[in-house]
């Protein structure tokens, strides 16, 4: 591998991304995607920067990272919610492309999310099946919708409890645009920071007995985004047909947010 991570930048808002090189080869490249960053434009949206968009604008200018490993072509096999961060598959040609497509347009394993979610559920694996649909209000996020939705799965596994709040590994079987987030808010488990779907912020004055805060301050939330890192993609390589396991470490949000649940929210027993 030529390149640890690959930088990027927008002038416009004078953001820089170092985004971490997971796995790369002739025919793929995954990335740690940041939180903050939208996969490819959305209408809806037209300002803000893309992963997708500045890609190709460096290749269009052949940036330093370019040239490496026949980076003259990337495009996102599938898509994680500007807020998620992980591994984000992309592919080096059109064939590629297709075929990985295809895997992830139907019901298949691999795909492995770690949440921190407000509440508990009173199983330690469970199903969400809960039907998808575009809201009819607001075009930028989704619903539950028993009668025009589609079939839409997750799995569910506790990994650790804590005082009010879980968290949990996710394996969505199809790819919904927002379903781990819907589905677990409609089980009454809402992302920690996801203000949209039901969640609140994350703050330590809330798991603190004792906290103090100096008078000109304002508190910042642990965790001020949806809760929600895209850790493991496992999947058969779309040229060789050989497994495939790709992995993120998690982001310092959430690094921090669980040590602090574990000192100060420990699980009742």
């Amino acid at each position: 591998m030529v390149n640890a991570a690959i930088k990027l930048s927008w002038p416009a808002t004078r953001e820089f991304w170092e985004i971490p090189i997971l796995y790369e080869d002739e025919h793929l490249l995954a990335l740690d995607k940041p939180s903050g960053l939208l996969t490819a434009p959305e209408p809806e949206a037209p300002e803000r920067p893309s992963l997708t968009l500045l890609l190709h604008a460096g290749i269009a200018q052949a940036k330093p990272w370019a040239a490496p490993a026949s980076r003259t072509w990337l495009m996102n096999a599938h898509r994680l919610d500007a807020e998620t961060t992980g591994v984000l598959l992309l592919a080096k040609s059109k064939p590629v492309l297709a075929t990985l497509r295809n895997w992830f347009g139907t019901e298949n394993p691999g795909r492995k999310f770690t949440a921190l979610a407000q509440g508990a559920h009173a199983l330690e694996r469970f199903e969400l099946n809960a039907r998808l649909g575009p809201h009819p209000i607001h075009r930028d996020r989704m619903r539950v919708d028993a009668r025009n939705g589609k079939r839409s799965r997750t799995l569910c596994e506790v990994l650790e409890r804590f005082a009010g709040w879980t968290l949990l590994q996710c394996e969505p079987l199809t790819d919904r645009t927002h379903q781990v987030r819907i589905h677990l808010s409609y089980a009454g488990l809402p992302l920690a920071g996801d203000s949209i779907y039901g969640g609140r912020p994350l703050l330590l004055s809330k798991l603190k007995t004792v906290y103090r805060l100096k008078s000109n301050q304002t508190e910042r939330p642990l965790i001020d985004r949806a809760a929600l890192h895209a850790q493991t993609l496992a999947l058969p390589h779309p040229v060789t047909g050989q497994p495939l396991a790709i992995s993120a470490p998690w982001p310092k949000d959430l690094t921090v947010a669980v040590k602090y649940l574990r000192r100060y929210a420990p699980a009742r027993t």
